[in-house]
């Protein structure tokens, strides 16, 4: 049995590590387009603010723990090609030479590419320039040189999603003064404005300048000015907006990078991503496909595209097993996700207002802010918690969570998806045996007096009519 598994982030290593573990007999080689193996993209903002000191501590596992497994390494190495009928999968390495790899089973973790807005001059201008985008470990390194290079006291981004914002403390640390322009209402769109304001606000509170309901335009190079950049940006009026500043950094999101398998054959969906079933097969036989470049299985949406690491990781693992002919299901996501932005985290599970009424629910919310732990104890903090749930039959539909860092905010996360994992109503979450100390919680933990509130605002007041 020789597995071939392609992409060496997540999902790929993921699958590998899966098909080794299950069966050390299984020839495993995964092929890599770059030579880092196993990297964390996501701690790459902490490198750049230099409170990860070296690049290589960025890798989940180096390369020798990785061949220590049994797998088989190919770095530098494109897979241009898969010939499904032949199984065998077309490669070019670095030095451009072509040769071909025979496979019984092929998982494909390609991943995604970043999405490049219409920017007039983005094309044209590049690392040399101060001109960046942010994904590989590649960008990192030539983002590093222009810090290193040009020195800036200035930097724009484009987008304040999970990156940008992460980049904007990144940034700052290094003593950058930062603008952020983002062109919806809010920093932080995926979870609802009033939340995302607090977060805005924290941005304001380090010193970087936020410009939401904007629009960068164009970007040039700017010989004579004051700094190497000029970008130019619509406000929200649509009156025209400029900044002259010595880095551009765009971060916007994703789209997956499916070239590989669709002129195989694989039909795409959400987002242009790959169809895969639960099992991640692709309907191409002995082809599975897993992570950023697939479709996500979404346990309250059903198929979406909902690109996380976590996710990838969990996708790879079920390919990896159902290449050695296992009958693992992945058991779908509930977009859980969290950031930290300077001193404050913000996280959410499951679905919004706008998500759930899509999703043929009758979604209503309610917002409260509980003390992180008793208040007579020193250091308590207030956490707000949003939650929605449906008003005809009380499930419990997404939670998001805004507080100090310190709260325990990441966890208490983690608490409503896994209540959501296991359709838990809103008013049965007061019934989990959650721990207490006054130092650290409530008798009542404050996810328990959030639900609880919702149950005061949308539960009751039904009962007594109804009584």
């Amino acid at each position: 049995m020789h597995i071939v598994a392609v992409g060496g982030s997540d999902a790929g290593i993921s699958a590998a590590l899966r098909a080794r573990e299950l069966d050390p007999s299984a020839e495993v080689t995964v092929v890599v387009a770059d030579a880092y193996p196993n990297f964390s993209i996501c701690g790459i903002p902490y490198y750049i603010s230099g409170e990860v000191g070296h690049w290589s501590n960025l890798a989940h596992r180096t390369h020798a723990d990785l061949e220590a497994t049994g797998m088989r390494l190919r770095l530098d190495t494109l897979a241009t090609a898969i010939d499904v009928e032949g199984r065998r999968l077309a490669l070019r390495a670095s030095d451009g030479s072509e040769t071909t790899l025979e496979y019984d089973e092929l998982i494909v973790g390609t991943g995604a590419l970043p999405v490049r807005p219409p920017i007039a001059g983005l094309d044209s201008l590049g690392a040399a320039d101060g001109v960046h985008v942010l994904h590989s470990m590649g960008d990192t390194f030539a983002l590093e040189r222009s810090l290193d290079r040009i020195e800036p006291a200035t930097a724009l981004i484009v987008g304040a999603g999970y990156v940008g914002l992460e980049m904007a403390e990144g940034l700052t640390t290094r003593g950058i003064a930062v603008t952020q322009v983002e062109m919806l209402p809010e920093v932080l769109p995926t979870v609802d404005p009033e939340l995302g304001a607090l977060v805005h606000a924290e941005l304001d509170r380090h010193g970087v300048t936020v410009h939401t309901r904007s629009t960068v335009t164009a970007i040039s190079r700017d010989e004579s000015g004051p700094a190497r950049l000029h970008v130019d940006g619509t406000g929200p009026d649509g009156a025209p907006l400029a900044w002259d500043v010595d880095l551009v950094l765009v971060v916007v999101g994703v789209r997956p990078d499916t070239d590989l398998l669709v002129a195989a054959g694989a039909r795409t969906g959400p987002r242009g991503a790959v169809v895969v079933d639960e099992t991640m097969a692709t309907g191409l036989p002995h082809v599975w496909a897993a992570g950023d470049c697939v479709v996500t299985h979404h346990r309250q949406l059903g198929v979406t595209y909902l690109p996380l690491g976590t996710t990838a990781h969990k996708q790879g693992r079920v390919a990896g097993e159902n290449a050695l002919g296992g009958q693992a299901r992945f058991a779908g996501s509930l977009g859980t996700q969290v950031v930290k932005v300077f001193d404050l985290v913000a996280a959410r599970t499951g679905l919004r207002e706008h998500e759930a009424t899509a999703a043929g629910f009758a979604p209503v919310s309610s917002t409260a802010t509980p003390d992180d732990h008793k208040a007579y104890y020193p250091g308590a903090q207030p956490i707000t918690i949003r939650i929605t749930g449906d008003r005809d039959t009380g499930l419990l539909l997404g939670a998001q969570l805004v507080g100090p860092r310190g709260t325990e905010t990441a966890k208490r996360v983690d608490t409503y998806a896994t209540a959501l994992f296991h359709g838990t109503t809103v008013d049965g979450f007061s019934e989990l045996d959650l721990s207490y100390t006054p130092p650290l919680g409530s008798p009542w933990d404050a996810t328990q007096m959030a639900t609880q509130a919702w149950v005061r605002d949308h539960l009751l007041p039904r009962h007594v009519l109804s009584g």
